[in-house]
């Protein structure tokens, strides 16, 4: 029964017009600014997005384990295993549906970027932490290396694109993140549930909790540490922007 009404709300997707992001039903808008849009997605079980639009850039930070079925307008479908933290980004424009095969759901957190056609192709600051193969294979990648953190944890670079250090950070409790500086607006996306205190010169100590399905821009100008007061392992992506 459950196959039978899969198969009708994926034939009903595929043959109804397309809708914007912002009219598709799990898509669920949690911030918004000249900047970005970002949006928690969330599909159950034997259920599956409208067919719809994304006309911007935008980079998905997958929240749980799943398997996907994404079917590009036009195209076959793709079949992909997710596991909490992947990342990935895609270009625009295309339209898609997307629904969770097996019983576990789909949660993401994604993030649009709204400025995405003048940044494709200015320089980005992070340009230097971008890696090709073979500089990889030479063994000089130097950012994209995993990052020992004091007190248990790493801090890895994934990509840059549309000017955007992508990163991922796991620190276990206690763990302490290096001082560093933020030149610009960066947006934390929690992959587990964790609380984080940021230690600022001059300031008092400010502590946060963060659980999965958020996600929380900041603006920079400031140079701080990052703790894990919390008992459990802390798990997010960073999106540094330009």
């Amino acid at each position: 029964m459950k196959s039978a009404l899969l198969f009708l709300i994926l034939l009903t997707a595929q043959s109804a017009p397309e809708v914007e992001i912002t009219a598709e039903p799990h898509h669920h808008l949690i911030f918004e600014n000249k900047s970005v849009r970002i949006f928690y997605v969330e599909i159950p079980p034997n259920d599956a997005t409208e067919m719809h639009w994304h006309r911007h850039d935008f980079i998905a930070v997958n929240l749980g384990p799943t398997e996907i079925s994404n079917t590009v307008k036009d195209h076959p479908p793709q079949l992909k295993k997710l596991t909490p933290g992947d990342t990935h980004f895609s270009a625009a424009s295309f339209a898609h549906m997307v629904h969770p095969v097996g019983a576990q759901p789909i949660r993401t957190v994604a993030v649009e970027i709204l400025d995405d056609t003048t940044l494709r192709n200015s320089p980005s600051r992070w340009d230097a932490a971008k890696t090709d193969a073979a500089n990889n294979e030479a063994g000089k990648n130097n950012e994209d290396r995993p990052r020992t953190v004091a007190g248990g944890g790493t801090r890895q670079v994934l990509f840059v694109k549309d000017g955007i250090r992508v990163s991922e950070s796991d620190l276990q409790p206690g763990a302490v993140s290096p001082l560093h500086h933020h030149f610009s607006p960066h947006i934390i996306v929690p992959v587990s549930e964790f609380d984080l205190r940021s230690d600022e010169e001059g300031k008092a100590p400010i502590t946060t909790h963060y659980k999965p399905g958020t996600a929380q821009w900041i603006d920079g100008g400031f140079s701080h540490t990052l703790t894990n007061t919390s008992p459990n392992p802390a798990k997010y992506v960073t999106l540094d922007l330009p």
